[in-house]
C-alpha cells in the first residue's frame, strides 16, 4: 500500500500588528523604557495622574495610624530639635565659665565722651610733666613747700630706695632728692622689694606719718599690706620709722595697697585703701577680667590721733562697676567747703590704655558716692598715656599723677577746677606760684 503523504498541519504565527494596544498604555511603556525623560506624547491627563499619586504617597505617610517608619522619623526629628537645642543653652555657658572674661571696656576713651566740656581742648589747661620714674606720686605742703613721694624707682630691686621725695616752692618746678630714701628701714613683717604708692599727713603732736604698700614677707605670698611709719622728728623728709605690724592687711580681700590719709573737718583721722582683690581674681587682664570678676573695695579706716592705731573696722565706700575693668585703686579723698566729699580713684588695669583718673563725690564721708559721668583724666587727654595714681591737694586746687614715659611712669602736676553747682572737676591751668610760709599741710 502506498503511503500516502501527510497532509501539513498549518501554524499560526501572531503578530504584533495583530494585537490591540491601548494607546495610553504604549505611551508609558515607551516612556518608562527611557530613562526620566519626559514623553512628547505625555498629555495632561497623564501629569495629574502622577501627581495624584504623590500626593497619595505623601498622605499615606502622615495618615494615621503611624507606622514604624512614621514614628521613626519623628522621633529622629524630636531628637535633632532637642540636641541642638541644649547645645545653644550649654555651649555658651561652658565657654563662659571656662573662657569667660568681663566686658573689655579698656578702650573706652576712643569713644566720642558725651557732653565732653570744652576745657579739655584748651591747651593751657594741659598738665604739666614734673618728674621721671616717679609712679603713684603722694602730695604734702608744709611751710611753703610741697612735697611729693612716690613708687620705689627699680621694681623688685632690694637694693632700691624704698620711699623717694621731691619737693617744689611753686608746684610746677620740681626737685628730685637723689639717692634720698625717705624710709631707710623696714618693719619686720615686710619684705625689701615693691614699696609702692606712699603718702603723708602731719598728726597734732608735730610729727608726720607715711602710709605705703609693703609686700609681706612669709606666709601671702607675693601680696602687699598697708604699713604706717613714724618721723623720728618734725621734718617731712623723715626719715620715717616703720611700725613692726602691717595697719592693713585684709586676706579676704588680697591684701591692701595705696593708702592715702584724710582728715575731717571734726579733726578725725582716716585712711582710705584699696582691697587688693584683683590679686585674688580668676585671671585676665590684672588678675580680674575672667568670670566670675570679684570684687575690689575701696576701704576707709578710722583712726586714732596718733595716725597708727585703727579704731573699728573698716567700711567699704566704694566697688568696681561695668565700667572700671578689672579694678578701682589709688583712692584719695578731700572734702570742699560746702561739705561735699570727694573720692578720686582709678580704674582698669595701670598697664593698659584704660588707666585713667575718676572721681565722686557724696555729702557724707562714707557715702555713698556718685561716680561723674567723665573720668577727670584718661587716655588722649593733651596726649597722655594711661594717666592715674592721683593724689589732689587738701584746698582741691592741685593735682599730681603719674603717666606713662616711655618704659616709665613719670610724673605730671596740674590745677583743677571744681565746679561745686554740679559737682564735677575739670582741669585748668597751672601757673607756677610761690606759697606762703605757713604751718599747714595739705595731708
Amino acid at each position: 500500500m502506498a503511503n500516502s503523504p501527510r497532509p501539513e498541519m498549518a501554524i499560526e504565527i501572531p503578530f504584533e500588528a495583530d494585537k490591540k494596544v491601548d494607546p495610553a498604555i504604549a505611551v508609558n511603556e515607551v516612556s518608562d523604557r527611557h530613562s526620566n525623560a519626559p514623553s512628547l506624547n505625555a498629555t495632561p491627563a497623564t501629569n495629574t495622574n502622577v501627581e495624584k499619586a504623590e500626593k497619595q504617597e505623601k498622605k499615606r505617610f502622615f495618615a494615621k495610624p503611624w507606622g514604624r517608619r512614621q514614628i521613626g522619623a519623628i522621633c529622629a526629628l524630636v531628637f535633632v530639635a532637642f540636641t541642638l537645642s541644649a547645645l545653644v543653652i550649654a555651649l555658651p555657658i561652658y565657654f563662659t565659665k571656662i573662657y569667660g572674661y568681663a566686658k573689655d571696656t579698656d578702650d573706652y576713651w576712643k569713644l566720642p565722651q558725651p557732653n565732653e566740656d570744652a576745657s579739655y581742648h584748651v591747651k593751657r589747661n594741659a598738665p604739666q610733666f614734673a618728674l621721671h620714674n616717679f609712679p603713684d606720686p603722694g602730695l604734702m605742703q608744709h611751710d611753703g613747700i610741697w612735697y611729693a613721694y612716690g613708687t620705689n624707682p627699680k621694681k623688685r630691686n632690694p637694693n632700691s630706695i624704698h620711699v623717694p621725695v621731691a619737693t617744689s616752692t611753686d608746684f610746677v618746678n620740681w626737685t628730685l632728692k637723689e639717692d634720698y630714701d625717705s624710709l631707710p628701714t623696714l618693719g619686720t613683717w615686710e619684705g625689701k622689694v615693691n614699696h609702692w604708692a606712699p603718702d603723708v599727713i602731719q598728726r597734732d603732736d608735730g610729727k608726720f606719718v607715711m602710709y605705703y604698700s609693703g609686700q609681706v614677707k612669709k606666709n601671702f605670698g607675693t601680696h602687699h599690706c598697708v604699713g604706717v611709719a613714724v618721723s623720728n622728728g618734725t621734718n617731712p623728709l623723715g626719715p620715717f620709722i616703720p611700725e613692726n605690724e602691717p595697719l592693713a592687711c585684709p586676706h579676704k580681700h588680697g591684701g591692701a595697697i595705696d593708702p592715702s590719709p584724710f582728715r575731717d573737718p571734726d579733726g578725725t583721722l582716716y585712711v582710705v585703701y584699696k582691697g587688693d582683690g584683683n590679686s585674688i581674681g580668676h585671671g585676665g587682664n590684672c588678675g580680674n577680667s575672667k568670670k566670675p570678676v570679684v570684687s575690689v573695695p575701696l576701704l576707709l579706716q578710722e583712726l586714732k590721733s596718733d595716725g597708727v592705731t585703727t579704731v573699728g573696722d573698716a567700711v567699704k565706700i566704694l566697688d568696681i562697676d561695668g565700667s572700671d575693668g578689672p579694678l578701682v585703686e589709688a583712692p584719695n579723698l578731700i572734702v570742699t567747703s560746702d561739705g561735699t566729699y570727694y573720692l578720686f580713684f582709678s580704674s582698669h588695669c595701670y598697664t593698659s590704655f584704660g588707666y585713667n583718673v575718676k572721681y565722686a563725690h557724696s555729702k557724707s564721708l562714707k557715702g555713698p558716692y556718685t561716680r561723674a559721668d567723665r573720668p577727670l583724666l584718661q587716655t588722649s587727654d593733651w596726649g597722655l598715656e594711661s594717666p592715674g595714681g592721683a593724689t589732689v591737694s587738701t584746698d582741691g586746687s592741685k593735682i599730681v599723677f603719674h603717666a606713662n614715659c616711655g618704659t616709665h611712669r613719670c610724673m605730671w602736676a596740674g590745677a583743677i577746677d571744681i565746679r561745686s553747682n554740679n559737682q564735677t572737676i575739670v582741669m585748668t591751668e597751672l601757673t607756677a606760684q610761690t606759697t606762703t610760709n605757713s604751718t599747714g599741710s595739705s595731708r
